[in-house]
């Protein structure tokens, strides 16, 4: 009797785009573990792929990390775009501040490899992955619901992300309670929320006088 077959395993990979399968399996991995947990030969494994096959697709490790995280850039804006553009009692931007407060704590290994890895940090302009961070920007700015006057309206994206982005990373590590101030970190980001929309509006008005 000849040998039965080695049984494959359940991930193995049975279709033809492995660049997409490798990407989305990294994303798993991301989640779970952080940016640390990638390992293409694990990933290779997984797939039930030889272990040079995603050399294919990507020369290293840091080629694989960029592509996911254009790829976790571009699902975060479809999720961010959806929000926004739902009827609601909620500005925009409370949606989008609050969003991206609830993404950074419950899935805070794709935010860090996002906005707290290094991978962010070496996309040269124009990149794939700098594009799809540029898209995430510009729904920001967009939930702003401000009129285009100068580069304050990218101004006031840039603080809100910076605001927000400090918001998460204290909360993550556990220094931002709420206690101290009796305040949770919902209400919290919705000050900053309010804050920002009131010196945007000042600005602008300011602006238009001057204009005048």
């Amino acid at each position: 009797m000849p040998p039965r077959p080695a049984r494959k395993a359940l991930n193995a990979y049975h279709h033809g785009d492995l660049r997409d399968a490798l990407v989305q399996a990294a994303l798993h991995e991301v989640e779970l573990g952080g940016p640390e947990a990638i390992s293409i030969s694990a990933l290779a494994k997984k797939l039930g792929v030889s272990q040079p096959a995603p050399y294919k697709h990507f020369a290293d490790r840091e080629t694989l990390l960029t592509a996911v995280t254009a790829e976790a850039f571009r699902q975060f804006s479809a999720m961010m775009r959806a929000a926004i553009e739902k009827p609601s009692k909620q500005s925009k931007l409370s949606r989008f501040a609050q969003l991206t407060l609830d993404f950074g704590l419950r899935r805070n290994g794709i935010y860090r490899l996002m906005f707290a890895s290094r991978t962010m940090a070496c996309a040269p302009k124009g990149s794939e992955l700098h594009s799809a961070a540029m898209e995430t920007f510009e729904l920001l700015v967009e939930a702003l619901e401000a009129p285009a006057v100068g580069l304050l309206r990218e101004r006031s994206a840039l603080k809100i992300w910076a605001s927000l982005h400090g918001v998460v990373m204290l909360a993550e590590q556990g220094l931002l309670t709420g206690q101290a101030a009796h305040v949770s970190r919902e209400e919290l980001v919705e000050d900053i929320v309010e804050e920002t929309k009131l010196a945007l509006s000042v600005a602008i008005e300011k602006a238009s006088k001057i204009g005048c």
